[in-house]
């Protein structure tokens, strides 16, 4: 309950007035409990075989060992980062210092987390020509074992990850809502990889004597990882920056409101609040004005507008109804 001041000539009075069906909330949270408890799990399981790998690959002498090692270091401070966006978004969602509330914490969890991955394949690509100069004696039958325990490792928190995002092994680029999620999980398929070339490298230089297939497939593995990280960078950038909005629902709200009498926009702003939610402001000018809440009304089947602000103005005149 508000308190509202009504003045009525020269007196006022005092009355107590409920606001709430004209107010918005800010909360734009949708449960991700599971994704969260996922993701933690997944940056133990990546911990562990992290740790394995440095020290295998340094005993061993592999530098597709060592570059797959220290690629899941990287991967588990992405996952932390993971796991702390979708803490904080939950603590303070209804915080009223955030004016649109957290919705884009996850968000920014996601884009950090590609920086990151950017971060991996710049440092595998520098050990990677590296190794082409000044080769390393290799143990390779050690090497493949650490390798191979590596991948089922990553398979295992792919497994995890897509339970939450069920497209993502159709497309790694696929656009999923939750944008935090889909970052966690192209990590996941960056090590996934990175395993995979290890193994070949070693297979080769074990079998074919290609020891040079080593910082080959490291080559290998930071064009893809780089090519990864680039797109979700564009992604969850172009959010952060309130772009990323599809032509088709501003012509959704353009066609819904002008369809209607002579409505005319003459100023429409779309953006993202969180992955899952848009928010809109409109300005129309038309010849029989309505309450902002009659526009709302004819927005209410556009997927994802959850917070709409409307300003009406009055047209004088024929030329306002005119494109």
């Amino acid at each position: 309950m508000l308190l509202v001041r009504q003045n009525s000539g020269s007196q006022s009075s005092m009355h107590f007035h409920t606001l709430e069906e004209w107010q918005h909330a800010h909360n734009f949270q949708v449960g991700g409990d599971r994704a969260e408890k996922n993701t933690k799990l997944v940056m133990v399981l990546t911990a562990v075989t992290m740790v394995a790998e440095i020290v295998a690959g340094t005993i061993w002498g592999s530098m597709a060992l060592l570059a797959d090692g220290w690629h899941m270091a990287t991967h588990v401070a992405a996952f932390g980062i993971a796991v702390f966006a979708y803490q904080y978004a939950r603590n303070h969602a209804n915080d009223p210092q955030y004016t649109f509330g957290t919705g884009k914490a996850s968000i920014l969890g996601g884009f950090a987390s590609a920086v990151a991955l950017a971060v991996v394949a710049l440092m595998m690509g520098m050990e990677s020509v590296g190794r082409f100069f000044d080769p390393q004696t290799i143990q390779f039958d050690e090497a493949i074992g650490i390798s191979a325990i590596g991948l089922v490792v990553n398979l295992v928190s792919a497994v995890l990850l897509q339970e939450n995002h069920p497209h993502a092994a159709q497309d790694p680029h696929h656009h999923h809502h939750d944008r935090n999620l889909r970052a966690a999980y192209i990590h996941v398929l960056a090590d996934a990889l990175t395993s995979v070339l290890a193994i070949v490298a070693l297979l080769s230089g074990k079998f074919l004597g290609w020891v040079w297939m080593d910082a080959a497939m490291g080559l290998v593995g930071t064009i893809v990882i780089a090519k990864w990280s680039y797109g979700l960078v564009g992604d969850t950038g172009s959010i952060l920056l309130d772009g990323g909005i599809e032509k088709s629902t501003q012509l959704a709200i353009v066609t819904a409101i002008e369809d209607d009498a002579d409505n005319r926009i003459v100023d429409l702003h779309i953006w993202h609040v969180s992955q899952h939610h848009l928010a809109a402001t409109i300005s129309l000018v038309t010849h029989d004005p309505q309450p902002p809440q009659y526009y709302k009304s004819l927005l209410a089947s556009i997927p994802h507008l959850a917070h709409v602000l409307v300003e009406v103005n009055l047209c004088h005149g024929e030329p306002c109804a005119n494109r």
